[in-house]
């Protein structure tokens, strides 16, 4: 596996719990990295010799701002081009638009905006325009996610990164339970690839506060706090992956007729068959199909995974 760029999620917790969101963000999500750990996390990037980009993700990042802005620092310092996810909340005027980007001048190369009603529609708008303004008062390039209602069916299809503009929703994480009834549905026997990721050749991976490595969100490949990155890299056998061999073979269908997962005859998409299969299967393949906050549960969190060895707290 050949990676040119890797996702930090700083932390699980934001401010706002949008329905659509793949990683159930929420105001009572606990796990967070530490700046030590980030550390670690960013110098096995640079070990890996071929990622060159690194974006900072959550949960909502600028929750942990002093943090955060460290870590951009030491990315930068390593070569990285930076980039940061944000729902800028912190936008509530120009002033402090500018207090909180300013730092970020030169450092960061991305600020991606998330702007869509799932955010709250008149203030999200409104955070996101004054975010805007000040970055371009302070030269950081910026961009927009915009992801549709699920009776929007004009949006572009997503495939790998988002693109410009509004796409269409994947119905993975809290959407596969909050929105599927507002969807249509189709049969589930035709979803027979995953339309979004390229399984094999990834390109990109996502670090949690835990130190997994997810391929997709809630498909890990390993801890790095126990196996170092360039090791997992190195020895990436995806058709071997209990998960994600029979998904390349024949998407979510194949998950489910491989495992004898019990299933509807209707899904919103592919992601809502892979979730709701995975869901199934949790128990099985728990050490792959992880952490519990991925999957909406934020108390029983796995101990055998968060009481594993990570550097000390900084």
């Amino acid at each position: 596996m050949k990676l040119t760029s890797l996702h930090i999620l700083l932390t699980y917790r934001c401010n706002r719990e949008c329905d659509h969101c793949f990683v159930w963000g929420s105001p009572h999500q606990r796990t967070t990295l530490t700046l030590l750990q980030i550390k670690a996390i960013l110098e096995q990037a640079k070990s890996v010799g071929t990622i060159t980009s690194v974006y900072f993700e959550g949960g909502e990042p600028f929750l942990y701002y002093i943090t955060l802005l460290k870590a951009v620092r030491y990315a930068a310092e390593l070569g990285f081009s930076v980039g940061i996810v944000s729902n800028a909340y912190w936008a509530t005027n120009h002033a402090r638009a500018l207090n909180r980007l300013r730092p970020l001048v030169g450092l960061v190369h991305d600020l991606s905006i998330s702007n869509d009603v799932y955010h709250g529609k008149r203030i999200q708008r409104d955070h996101t325009h004054i975010a805007r303004v000040a970055a371009a008062e302070l030269g950081i390039p910026t961009g927009e996610i915009a992801i549709v209602q699920p009776e929007e069916h004009d949006a572009p299809e997503r495939v790998g990164m988002l693109p410009d503009g509004e796409s269409e929703i994947m119905y993975r994480g809290r959407a596969a339970i909050k929105l599927t009834e507002r969807s249509g549905q189709h049969a589930w026997s035709q979803f027979d690839a995953c339309p979004h990721e390229n399984l094999r050749e990834p390109g990109r991976v996502h670090v949690d506060p835990f130190g997994l490595i997810h391929i997709c969100q809630g498909i890990t490949i390993g801890n790095l706090f126990e196996t170092p990155l360039a090791e997992l890299c190195a020895r990436y056998n995806p058709d071997a992956h209990p998960i994600i061999g029979p998904l390349m073979r024949g998407g979510p269908a194949a998950l489910a007729r491989d495992y004898d997962v019990s299933h509807n005859e209707g899904y919103a998409d592919a992601c809502h068959l892979c979730d709701q299969t995975r869901r199934a299967l949790r128990s099985r393949f728990s050490e792959t199909l992880a952490p519990d906050p991925m999957y909406g549960v934020f108390e029983s969190q796995h101990r055998s995974i968060m009481d594993r060895k990570k550097p000390s707290p900084a």
